[in-house]
């Protein structure tokens, strides 16, 4: 069975969006690979950060749930997004689709700002780690 612990340090101010780290034992290890927007022809969906950002948690959920386990198995997320101040100025809306997707589950996460992807029309791409269970 595998089981995941919220780690909050009480020498690091208390996470908001994120956890700092997650522990795990049990289960079995899925990487997954960096997703963009793009829909199951490869292309980008139109639309803005949140629509894009929606597509990839919902192509995230598409591997992980191939593999057997759910989103509440990532453990670990690394957000590459091209532009810093666009993604803060949708925090909430974006917030409202990481909720959709997770609930109220936050996987220890990175976020960097990049000056590209390898399609030019994407503006975020998420990858990740999950721990799925063996057991079920």
């Amino acid at each position: 069975m595998a089981i995941r612990k919220i780690i909050i340090p009480p020498s690091l101010p208390r996470p908001r969006g994120f956890s700092h780290g997650v522990l795990t034992t049990g289960g079995s290890l899925l990487f997954l690979a960096g997703q963009t927007g793009s829909d199951a022809d490869g292309n980008i969906v139109a639309g803005d950060l949140v629509s894009q950002y929606e597509q990839v948690l919902r192509n995230l959920q598409a591997v992980v749930e191939a593999a057997g386990g759910t989103m509440q198995d990532i453990v670990k997320i690394t957000i590459f997004i091209r532009d810093r101040h666009d993604y803060e100025a949708h925090l909430k809306q974006l917030g409202v689709v990481h909720r959709a997707y997770f609930g109220d589950y936050w996987p220890a996460t990175a976020l960097f700002e990049i000056s590209g992807f390898f399609q030019e029309e994407a503006l975020v791409e998420i990858e990740g780690i999950a721990v799925i269970d063996t057991q079920a």
